[in-house]
């Protein structure tokens, strides 16, 4: 992809984060914006901003209470990162329509109608309704007033959640076979207070939200860093609470291969009008600031790739 063809899908994505998608004409499940500045040991991924509701969703719950589940324009908070090095990686469909942060065994037995393939496996999110596919939303309202097949399922899947996991582990493994060493920044936005459906009801919640997984996906280095840069710009910053981290930190930080992964919630509150859902006057100063982080992450990065030889 070329600089000037990277510049026109950020506009384009940028625009169809004001204006949804046709549901008859699907984007492709997942865009990947290449480095438009020099290359950094970096991968950036959205997976929950996406605002493609596929038309074969059929939920019954309202069109705005869905968009309230989505890490809305998150995609586009960081959508700089690519000028500091970083190959950022955009999921483009609903996390509501299936979850790519989520395990395939995670399988909400509530909402499948039948028997699954394998034995299911669902965790505590599938028991709060928010598993592989969402049952709930919101502070418990159903999504369907129907349950779904195996082979519903399986179509979601196929044609979503694999494709994202397919590109960023790609990409994961690209920047590792050039450098020796891959920074991964999981991005995602969090309500100000915990809904029902959330590990923390009702309480406050700070800025920022990091987690590692208590220090298994990443060098400690690398969330100190992220954490410090934050702080350094007056923001608040907890570690590992309420939010640990979830399955794509998990499966792909593997700090003993060169891979750090660390995921970042952004309080809605910075950003966005909660009633309308639309940015507001903060958005711009966040995202310049989250450029800054960017660009700290890539010196990071660089200086780690270069003290391994690369």
């Amino acid at each position: 992809m070329t600089q000037e063809q990277n510049a026109q899908s950020i506009k384009d994505h940028e625009k169809l984060s004001v204006e949804p998608m046709e549901r008859t004409a699907p984007p492709e499940p997942v865009s990947v914006f290449e480095p438009s500045g020099r290359p950094a040991p970096m991968v950036f991924d959205a997976p929950h901003s996406g605002r493609h509701y596929p038309e074969d969703f059929g939920h019954v719950a309202d069109i705005e209470l869905l968009k309230g589940g989505e890490d809305r324009f998150v995609d586009e908070l960081f959508a700089d990162a690519p000028d500091h090095g970083a190959t950022y990686v955009v999921a483009n469909f609903a996390r509501t329509y299936i979850d790519p942060n989520r395990r395939l065994s995670d399988i909400d037995t509530v909402l499948l109608d039948g028997d699954w393939h394998e034995t299911p496996e669902p965790t505590i999110m599938s028991e709060r309704g928010v598993g592989l596919v969402f049952r709930l939303i919101g502070n418990g309202t159903s999504i369907y007033d129907r349950r779904l097949s195996a082979a519903d399922i399986t179509n979601r899947i196929e044609n979503y959640w694999r494709p994202y996991h397919e590109c960023l582990a790609a990409m994961i493994d690209r920047t590792v076979a050039r450098f020796g060493v891959c920074y991964h920044l999981d991005c995602h936005s969090m309500m100000p207070v915990g809904n029902e459906l959330a590990p923390d009801p009702g309480q406050d919640r700070v800025d920022f939200v990091l987690g590692d997984l208590d220090g298994t996906t990443c060098e400690p280095g690398f969330t100190r860093l992220v954490a410090g840069t934050l702080e350094a710009l007056g923001y608040s910053v907890a570690v590992n609470a309420p939010y640990k981290g979830a399955l794509i930190v998990e499966r792909y930080g593997a700090p003993d291969k060169g891979v750090h992964s660390l995921q970042i919630e952004i309080n809605r509150k910075l950003y966005m009008d909660l009633e309308t859902l639309e940015r507001s006057a903060g958005f711009e100063p966040l995202r310049a600031d989250l450029a800054k982080l960017a660009a700290a992450v890539a010196d990071y990065s660089a200086a780690s790739a270069s003290s391994i030889g690369t």
